[in-house]
């Protein structure tokens, strides 16, 4: 087999693109989601012990939240502890409207992507998790499930920070 520039740039090609898509499949990846305590426009990571009060949502496969609006105070910090009571994967992640529906589609290529971000938790079925948050800004917080699926299919809610 003949060796040309064209075919060694190529292979070089696909061997970078296979490495990239074999990071984002892990699951680690950077999304302005408030990594290591830096304010974002959903606010940023909590600490546990400065958490105001502790609120439950729980995941079903009717692909809905309970509860799926939730009102919190500029400032607060909420410790969410999520529960998965359905037969399948879910999650939930917070972020822009816009961050989410971008999440989507990377979600959509790599769907057993695993998440390490303060402001998501991947859940087995029976399984429980949490997410502690500190609601910095005024506004609304989207969160959902991005599964494939299971946005499409109505697993979203909008947390409403209320001013000071």
């Amino acid at each position: 087999m003949k060796f040309t520039r064209s075919t060694v740039s190529q292979g070089i090609a696909v061997v970078a693109l296979a490495a990239s898509g074999a990071a984002f499949a892990s699951g680690s990846h950077a999304g302005g989601h408030g990594h290591d305590g830096e304010e974002t426009a959903i606010g940023k990571p909590g600490v546990a012990a400065k958490a105001s009060r502790t609120i439950t949502v729980e995941m079903r496969d009717n692909m809905r939240y309970s509860p799926s609006n939730i009102r919190v105070k500029q400032g607060e910090t909420v410790r969410f502890i999520v529960k998965n009571l359905g037969q399948i994967k879910h999650e939930v992640s917070l972020g822009t409207e816009k961050e989410l529906l971008e999440h989507l589609e990377q979600m959509k290529k790599f769907p057993d992507m695993e998440h390490d971000e303060p402001s998501k938790v991947t859940l087995q079925p029976g399984k429980q998790g949490e997410i502690v948050w500190q609601f910095t800004r005024a506004g609304t917080v989207n969160f959902a499930c991005l599964m494939p699926g299971h946005y499409e299919a109505g697993m979203k809610g909008a947390i409403q920070v209320g001013r000071k």
